[in-house]
């Protein structure tokens, strides 16, 4: 058998003692080639990285440089034409260069220079599309923390491309997988080559040239993100080829980016695309990873979303993706997982970093054989070692300067501003950040919380990030649903959060609104169900939060009552109102502005199916078609109108004196809240926008004026009387737009004329209505009044 148990320094030469007194003779580590130079007809195969291409024989590994780190193809240096593989492990004895060529066999050779921590070595002849990995020797010895073990072959941190995926094997753990005493399996070196089950790094020729390209550079305030997942978005398309259906390719294909610019999103932020792995659990029970918070390559683009081949050709594909975006005024913006790893807890596979140096990339626990976990997922990356810092950020510039995006979610980000222990808003990873000239010049969100004590830090990341405001997530569920007992935070969201984020010179901006996220349910489960139904999972309903704060309007999953479907669409228009005219940056999720369903399913994660997908055959039904339209529009009326996504917090003051208040609210008989009234029970709010008092000025510092706005949310189930604030609000009201009809934003092209950004007839609709007047608004229903003054 190959099973050794390796204790402190023991070597894998030494019997060792089994369950119950059995002895297992270790097998012999797989034998390098020989040192110094590679034989030549091997050598020839494993660098023919493209057809017709030819390495030198015998290939020669000449020293190199351990700058930059990773494979990096060089043509024209004093060295000739080949590649440089560079690869930080701290503490490791031995590095092997594997190179394998197209029917897999394997070809060694040691790096033998090592330049702080660095290994490295230039290899002639090696060019684009030859694929690589890497062996690292060292001491097992888990009690420390030491997991090095050269029978398993390691993907590269910096590979620009991967190819191949994991298969499910007992090779690919460091340990003795199946080892029967399940508490100690951890500590039993397993020696059988994993090189046949894990994919390998591709050299990739990654110059670029970049002047074709315009980035929209869309301000904060002007932005409206969608958020999407390539494979998930257009893999039902009608209208893109089926042979480009779920990736990048599809995603830059007219038909898609034509929903996207009908829509009016301004970016686009993809679902983790950094190459990922399946987890074991899921694959035994027959199922994927496919949101792809597993990352395991953090230059390479995922190559399963690629059409035109995995051998370098997925780099250019997400590249030419980014272009189109581009080129239809749309941002890129990625989520990113740079908190924790695929390769899991101390029984997890060897894949990578843990081969490498165990201890120097992820922290490890009190018991060094474990690891601190932050995530929920096994393990979380040390950011406080300079190196896996490093990483960090040069994955991230890599991604700016060389494949050409425009902003990053950080999945998890209070785990990257942990220093020691506790979040940190000086810790090493936010002071970095902050003083990168690429990196913070792009759009930076984190994801507020992890999983450890003191996680929860909405509203506390320093200036330069944007958050996920879950606050005004459950807010708007709670209102919506009718489990709020006052307005009093409602009006904190609809405002901009000032509560949380009107400190440091932050904006309103700060604040990314959702209602919801890839994780938990659509908009439409949101109004369809009670509870979670996520018996597809495999987990016996373990999974997925619940605390959904939903309502299902009177019946539980899908309804023939027309009344019931009736009232989950008002909801929905409800609900993607609150959204879109709330101040803030409004985050869209893929399919929801047409009804996507996943069933009740709230944590989708591994349904690689027509449950996560877009079903865009909804736009063939009238009544999940207006819901676009709906959605289209309001995004429509916000970019037309400043006084929507103002750049500055409401003071509650006039900017002159004899002006109105930035910001005014209204009880529903017409006379302004008190204190009183915001902590009396209520479901009806009124909120006054002042278009004579916004803060931003033009490009040449010109005042903005817009039209003033009256926003009357109600969510009780019974009509209300409401009266219309009178004098000097207005001396009139223009119904604007009205979520009681199915039709609740009419089209503006129906208008006098097009919506422009100083307002205009277009998105007008009925009469005015003069100041004073009671009006009734809707049970459940909002109502949004144009405010004339003359």
């Amino acid at each position: 058998m190959s099973e050794t148990r390796a204790f402190g320094l023991a070597g894998p030469e030494r019997d060792i003692a089994g369950p119950a007194g059995t002895v297992f003779r270790p097998a012999p580590v797989p034998p390098p080639r020989p040192c110094g130079t590679l034989e030549p007809e091997a050598a020839a195969e494993s660098s023919a990285g493209t057809a017709g291409s030819a390495a030198p024989a015998p290939m020669t590994v000449w020293p190199g440089t351990p700058e930059p780190l990773g494979a990096r193809f060089r043509t024209g240096s004093a060295q000739g034409t080949g590649t440089n593989f560079a690869l930080w492990a701290r503490g490791a004895e031995s590095v092997e260069l594997c190179l394998f060529d197209a029917d897999g066999t394997e070809t060694r050779a040691p790096l033998a220079e090592l330049t702080h921590e660095v290994w490295h070595g230039f290899v002639p002849g090696v060019l684009p599309g030859q694929r690589y990995g890497f062996r690292v020797g060292g001491r097992w010895d888990p009690w420390t923390g030491a997991r090095w073990n050269p029978a398993k072959l390691l993907l590269d941190p910096y590979a620009r491309a991967v190819d191949g995926d994991f298969t499910l094997a007992p090779e690919l753990y460091g340990h003795v997988h199946d080892w029967p005493e399940r508490e100690v399996s951890d500590t039993v070196r397993d020696n059988r080559d994993s090189a046949p089950h894990v994919p390998k790094g591709v050299v990739v020729d990654d110059d670029d040239d970049w002047e074709d390209d315009r980035r929209p550079k869309t301000p904060w305030s002007d932005s409206v993100i969608y958020e999407l997942h390539v494979r998930g978005f257009t893999k039902t398309h009608p209208g893109v080829p089926p042979e480009l259906r779920g990736t990048y390719a599809g995603l830059a294909h007219p038909a898609a980016i034509e929903h996207l610019t009908r829509l009016g999103v301004t970016a686009v932020e993809l679902l983790p695309v950094h190459h990922f792995a399946h987890e074991e659990h899921l694959e035994r029970r027959g199922l994927r990873n496919y949101w792809g918070y597993n990352s395991i390559g953090y230059f390479a683009p995922h190559s399963a979303y690629s059409a035109s081949g995995s051998r370098g050709e997925q780099v250019g594909e997400f590249k030419r993706m980014v272009r189109a975006l581009h080129a239809a005024g749309i941002e890129v913006i990625l989520d990113v997982v740079y908190n924790h790893t695929a390769e899991g807890g101390q029984h997890g596979p060897t894949l990578s970093l843990r081969g490498i140096d165990n201890r120097g990339y992820y922290r490890l626990g009190d018991d060094p054989r474990g690891y601190t976990d932050y995530t929920g997922c096994g393990n979380t990356l040390n950011v406080v070692q300079p190196h896996v810092l490093r990483l960090i950020t040069d994955s991230l510039r890599y991604w700016v300067t060389e494949m050409g995006v425009d902003g990053f979610r950080f999945d998890l980000a209070s785990a990257l501003a942990r220093a020691m222990h506790d979040v940190d808003m000086l810790s090493p990873f936010l002071a970095v950040i902050a003083q990168d000239p690429v990196l913070r010049r792009v759009k930076l969100i984190a994801e507020p919380w992890d999983v450890g004590t003191g996680g929860y830090q909405v509203g506390a990341f320093p200036p330069l990030w944007a958050e996920w405001n879950d606050r005004f997530r459950d807010t708007v569920r709670d209102f919506w649903r009718g489990a709020a007992a006052d307005v009093r935070d409602l009006g904190y969201r609809l405002s901009g959060s000032s509560d949380l984020y009107d400190w440091g010179g932050r904006r309103p901006y700060a604040s990314v609104n959702f209602v919801t996220a890839h994780d938990g349910f659509t908009l439409r489960d949101l109004v369809s169900y009670n509870s979670k139904h996520n018996e597809a999972n495999g987990e016996d309903g373990r999974d997925g939060t619940d605390d959904n704060r939903s309502w299902n309007c009177g019946e539980e999953g899908p309804s023939s009552d027309p009344a019931i479907l009736a009232l989950r669409r008002r909801q929905i228009r409800n609900l993607l109102v609150t959204l879109l005219l709330s101040t803030g940056v409004p985050m869209l999720v893929a399919g929801d502005e047409m009804g996507r369903t996943q069933g009740g399913n709230n944590n989708a994660y591994c349904q690689d199916n027509p449950v996560s997908w877009v079903d865009w055959s909804l736009l063939d039904d009238p009544g999940w078609r207006s819901i676009r339209d709906t959605a289209a529009r309001l995004i429509a009326l916000r970019h037309a109108h400043p006084v929507l996504r103002r750049g500055g917090f409401f003071s509650g003051l006039a900017s002159i004196p004899e002006g109105l208040r930035d910001v005014a609210w209204f009880q529903s008989g017409g006379a302004e809240m008190t204190e009183q009234d915001w902590y009396a029970p209520s479901s009806t709010l009124g909120m006054y926008l002042s278009g004579q008092d916004i803060p931003q000025r033009g490009s040449r510092g010109e005042p903005l004026v817009d039209d003033s706005f009256l926003l009357i949310v109600h969510a009780d189930h019974r009509p209300v009387d409401f009266r219309l604030p009178a004098e000097p609000w207005a001396r009139s009201y223009e119904l604007v737009l009205d979520t009681a009809e199915e039709d609740a934003v009419p089209d503006p092209a129906a208008g006098e004329a097009a919506v422009t950004a100083g307002g205009s007839a277009a998105d007008r609709t009925a009469e005015p209505v003069a100041a004073g007047t009671l009006i009734r608004v809707g049970a459940r229903s909002v109502r949004l009044y144009r405010a004339l003054r003359m």
